[in-house]
């Protein structure tokens, strides 16, 4: 059964990056986004409710995450510059095989993030 997982781990501070903003986007043939989910991270920052994507909504093609790392780590108490030095992380990905398993992790501080296709 394929899914679309996230997780994203605020490095700054050694925690789950709970209440960052996530939207999910299906990128048409055109490379037009077009929206498919937008939510808040539970405590453990992952979504809540289970995956981004389950078996029947899963599906080959172009996808695009938005973490909206900026407003998250000014809602910590974060100075950051105006404007901030990463504001929006966008993460444009494939789906090859709509029966596999994708986990796509983040890793971010104010200043720097960092992904990969987790398992």
């Amino acid at each position: 059964m394929g899914h679309l997982s996230t997780h994203v781990l605020d490095t700054m501070h050694g925690r789950p990056a709970a209440g960052l903003r996530v939207t999910l986007w299906r990128l048409a043939d055109d490379g037009t986004p077009q929206p498919v989910r937008d939510l808040q991270l539970n405590a453990d920052g992952r979504a809540p409710g289970g995956p981004l994507l389950d078996a029947t909504t899963m599906a080959r093609g172009r996808w695009q995450l938005r973490f909206h790392v900026a407003d998250y780590f000014r809602g910590c108490g974060v100075e950051l510059p105006e404007p901030p030095f990463l504001d929006v992380v966008t993460l444009d990905f494939g789906i090859a095989d709509a029966a596999g398993h994708y986990h796509v992790p983040l890793l971010c501080t104010p200043w720097s993030h960092s992904t990969y296709r987790g398992s």
